[in-house]
């Protein structure tokens, strides 16, 4: 990253989030084989790093121009030849809404629309260091792959690719991952504040800690290597298929889960400690049976490729919640004495007030799903399965509820070959958010996108007809 930044001859390098200082002595590094000098610039919001960067082997006058503060918040006034970072991940669920709302305005007056709330703190480290990078600089910053596979990323990726040269994109095989120890998916992106272009290199890294990928950086991306994929790709192929995924041919052409079923989210019930109950306790609260509803919370509590209700039986032996207190909005005087005793239980523990459930009039009204022929676990970090639902359950957020386009059982039954085919399995990694380890979590509008098997459907007889979509138009 450090080779890739200075390639240009800048005389100097700024780092918004110093940290440690790993880029400043990789920086020195680089300088030092070229015979040359650089100033070190930076930021950091943590005055204690300092001590850890000097005893990483920088010493005080490599120091003495990073700036105490935070760089999204507070940037700096000049223009930098090269800029480079491993921005902080802050993911938004931790973030004050004061600056939520700052951000939020940001983003909107940079790009010209606001991002989806659910972008972390590193996205706009990203939009701030491409605001500060001067006419002819170069960009290099390593972020999760969320960065372009999130909600936001269609509209983020465009308006960069819009307005920078995208030069390059590194991804890493499984075994090569820099941050071994996170559950992350690394990437880095490196960028030129210059026209944009309609292609840019794209590689994968696929052995750890290998001398080829600087070769690779400082040879203009031009030399091949059996530790280095590289491939030139276009950028309109690239944002429709992710950046964060090899090169696809397949397109929108093809059938997606999208033409034979629904997708929608489990239900969130905001506390499923207060919610979500075991058969002892729900006969402990003396709760009607007409207000509960079987249901299955733990994506590990099925072991298998379906659900049964002998399994349900089991998890209930074990003492498991199975039972979703599903209320509706009848008032309380108008319900059985021990729900309204629990009712104010929960007003008294405080769970009425906590934000989602805050959003229900009243705060005790369940959401309401049918139980879905098939369910898919939101986030798969063993092996990602679709779930043949033959117990009739309704799932929590740790499952998706897939909803067939046709209720006979010829017809799921044919769908449910297709869906465990594994084609179809192997190719929910063009649609879902990757992971460290090979993990991907996938959205129910990107599930309904998850090309699906044409043999598969062939061989089951599935006829498929391409559902009509509204495509949301990029800002001109």
């Amino acid at each position: 990253m450090a080779s890739y930044v200075l390639g240009a001859g800048a005389n100097h390098v700024f780092d918004p989030a110093v940290g440690a200082g790993a880029f400043f002595k990789a920086a020195k590094k680089v300088a030092s084989a070229q015979d040359r000098n650089i100033e070190l610039l930076g930021t950091e919001i943590d005055p204690a790093a300092r001590q850890q960067a000097l005893e990483s082997g920088l010493c005080s006058d490599d120091l003495s121009s990073v700036a105490i503060g935070d760089f999204v918040l507070q940037p700096p006034t000049r223009r930098f030849d090269a800029v480079i970072a491993n921005p902080p991940y802050i993911r938004h669920h931790r973030l004050g809404e004061g600056t939520k709302s700052f951000l939020k305005q940001f983003g909107a007056r940079l790009i010209g629309r606001p991002l989806d709330g659910r972008a972390g703190y590193h996205v706009y480290f990203f939009i701030r260091g491409l605001q500060v990078l001067a006419r002819g600089g170069r960009l290099a910053f390593i972020m999760p792959a969320d960065v372009c596979e999130g909600v936001f990323s269609n509209i983020l990726w465009r308006w960069v690719t819009s307005n920078y040269r995208l030069d390059a994109v590194i991804t890493f095989a499984v075994e090569a991952t820099p941050f071994p120890a996170v559950d992350t998916n690394a990437m880095v992106f490196m960028l030129r504040n210059e026209n944009p272009r309609d292609t840019f290199t794209w590689a994968r890294c696929l052995h750890p800690d290998s001398p080829a990928l600087e070769q690779w950086v400082t040879s203009k991306f031009g030399i091949s290597s059996s530790d280095i994929y590289s491939t030139t790709r276009s950028v309109n192929e690239a944002l429709v298929t992710g950046l964060s995924r090899p090169p696809s041919e397949h397109g929108r052409l093809g059938p997606v889960l999208g033409d034979f079923a629904r997708v929608m989210r489990g239900i969130a019930t905001g506390s499923n400690d207060f919610f979500f109950l075991t058969r002892e306790r729900a006969a402990e609260l003396g709760v009607p049976r007409g207000w509960l509803v079987r249901a299955v919370g733990r994506t590990r509590d099925i072991k298998g490729d379906q659900i049964t209700g002998d399994m349900v039986k089991a998890l209930q032996a074990a003492g498991r919640p199975t039972y979703l207190l599903s209320l509706d909005s009848t008032p309380t005087g108008k319900l059985p004495l021990a729900l309204k005793r629990y009712i104010k239980h929960g007003e008294e523990l405080g769970v009425s007030s906590r934000a989602l459930i805050t959003t229900r009039k009243p705060w005790y009204k369940m959401e309401v799903r049918k139980p879905p022929p098939f369910l898919f676990a939101y986030l798969g970090r063993r092996h990602a399965r679709f779930v043949r639902n033959l117990a009739g359950v309704v799932p929590l957020t740790g499952f998706l509820c897939i909803y067939p386009t046709h209720t006979d059982s010829e017809f799921i039954g044919k769908l449910w070959d297709v869906l465990r085919d594994s084609e179809t399995i192997a190719n929910l990694s063009l649609v879902g958010k990757s992971y460290g380890s090979g993990a991907i979590k996938v959205e129910p509008r990107a599930l309904e996108r998850l090309p699906l098997s044409s043999a598969a459907l062939n061989r089951a007889g599935l006829n498929w007809t391409r559902r009509a979509e509204q495509l949301e138009l990029a800002p001109v």
